[in-house]
């Protein structure tokens, strides 16, 4: 199913002439193999340790009354249909993973971020994975090393 969403992202990316066009994307998908489909991805338990030792960055890319709704109060909201006007608002020196909840627009996401020379993943469990990660003593441990970061 993994790789049938990707072909299928694939399909419709080059399908628009305004993304085909894009000598980034296209020599992504030229160089694409095994490693960089490992690559690509990001589980849960790899984003907090990246977000635990500053590396990385959790771009929350669902629609806003979706993040209104619920999500992780330390990730970046950015809608998807808004990345293209927000890049700027980026870090450049860290990796961004971009997460919905299960994982169909991060990968649309991670792939325009990538198109446009920004290191990105997705996040392979979404963000429903991360909250299962995310309970009980776990969730304390993790917010208090997040507070002692921003320090």
């Amino acid at each position: 199913m993994k790789q049938f969403t990707f072909a299928l992202l694939t399909i419709m990316l080059l399908s628009s002439p305004s993304v085909a066009s894009d000598q980034l994307l296209e020599e992504y998908i030229k160089n694409y193999d095994y490693d960089a489909r490992l690559e690509m991805k990001a589980s849960s338990k790899t984003l907090l340790d990246l977000l635990e030792d500053g590396k990385a960055v959790l771009v929350d890319i669902r629609f806003k009354e979706e993040q209104q709704a619920w999500g992780p109060s330390f990730a970046l909201r950015i809608p998807l249909n808004e990345l293209p006007n927000r890049l700027d608002e980026l870090p450049k020196d860290k990796l961004i993973v971009t997460a919905c909840p299960h994982k169909d627009r991060a990968i649309i996401a991670m792939t325009y971020l990538r198109s446009k020379g920004i290191k990105a993943k997705y996040l392979t469990d979404g963000l429903i994975g991360l909250a299962e990660n995310l309970r009980g003593d776990d969730a304390l441990y993790f917010l208090k090393l997040m507070e002692e970061n921003k320090q």
